[in-house]
């Protein structure tokens, strides 16, 4: 997929795509004792600390780095855990959540005038209809509430997006850790709000060595490790050969939650991760594909 990567760098892509795609098999286990905004909560806070006091804050305005922030970590990351939280599964969950690609295209469209290119009809149909197909297959690992969720967590994470590109070339492991900063205070609000002390007080005292580590994976692994390690490879091969491997991360998340948790992996839900990842792949690999042929007839 990504050829022009040499083996060593194609080893650590595949590292990053496999934290991210298996953490949510991580994130199921974790909710098992810890409220799940109480357990984003966590997470943003270990991602902030003590990294802020070790890199500097990354020259980008505060009302940019706090609208990330809510974003992403209450945005997707909170409204994920508590749709995982019983309403979807983990495989299902890791699929879903990258039609933000379709939603940033859509938001980058209205706030930017950006344009529809052909190719990405197609792409948006075919993803569609992946989505179509888990709409008509609810069941009791997945409802109609945890997709609708999942949905409005791939929004976020789009709309983190045009923020983040609103800031620039910046030191993404700064921007990540200083933005979590926004992000832990409002999580730990609404834990308290809406899942009350009795919930915060018994998830901690339940929380075992298996779920802070959990919780250490989702920060230093998900986020400063993989935020690290990607950018480190963008900074030395093209996008067009990096970002590619992004499409692995929804093998990784199915085949993970099939390995490790037993979720069953029927014809209608392979047929719609076929969708969902064909959309993926058109989006992304068609331009360049298309690049390619007109330098070959030039």
């Amino acid at each position: 997929m990504s050829p022009g990567l040499p083996l060593r760098h194609l080893l650590l892509a595949l590292a990053v795509v496999a934290v991210w795609g298996t953490n949510f098999v991580v994130i199921k286990l974790a909710l098992g004792h810890l409220p799940p905004l109480l357990f984003a909560a966590l997470r943003f806070t270990l991602a902030a600390l003590p990294a802020v006091f070790l890199l500097p804050r990354p020259p980008v305005a505060w009302g940019n780095l706090a609208a990330y922030g809510l974003l992403i970590g209450v945005g997707q990351f909170g409204v994920m855990f508590v749709a995982m939280n019983g309403h979807i599964s983990p495989g299902l969950a890791s699929l879903v959540v990258q039609v933000q690609v379709f939603f940033t295209i859509g938001l980058a469209m209205y706030f930017s005038g950006e344009r529809l290119q052909r190719s990405q009809w197609p792409a948006l149909l075919l993803a569609s209809g992946g989505i179509a197909i888990i709409v008509q297959h609810t069941d009791g690992s997945t409802s109609l509430l945890g997709l609708a969720l999942m949905l409005l967590a791939a929004l976020s994470w789009a709309g983190g997006n045009l923020v983040a590109r609103q800031a620039g070339r910046v030191n993404m492991v700064a921007y990540v850790v200083w933005s979590s900063l926004f992000a832990a205070p409002p999580l730990f609000a609404l834990s308290l709000l809406t899942e009350g002390w009795p919930a915060i007080r018994s998830g901690l005292l339940l929380a075992d060595a298996y779920t802070w580590l959990a919780v250490a994976w989702q920060a230093l692994g998900n986020s400063l490790f993989g935020y690290a390690a990607w950018a480190w490879l963008l900074a030395r091969h093209p996008a067009a050969t990096v970002t590619p491997m992004a499409l692995l991360i929804p093998l990784f998340g199915m085949g993970g939650a099939a390995l490790w948790l037993n979720e069953g992996l029927p014809a209608w839900k392979l047929g719609a991760a076929a969708l969902v990842i064909s959309g993926l792949a058109l989006n992304l690999l068609w331009p360049q594909l298309r690049n390619r042929l007109r330098k070959a007839k030039s």
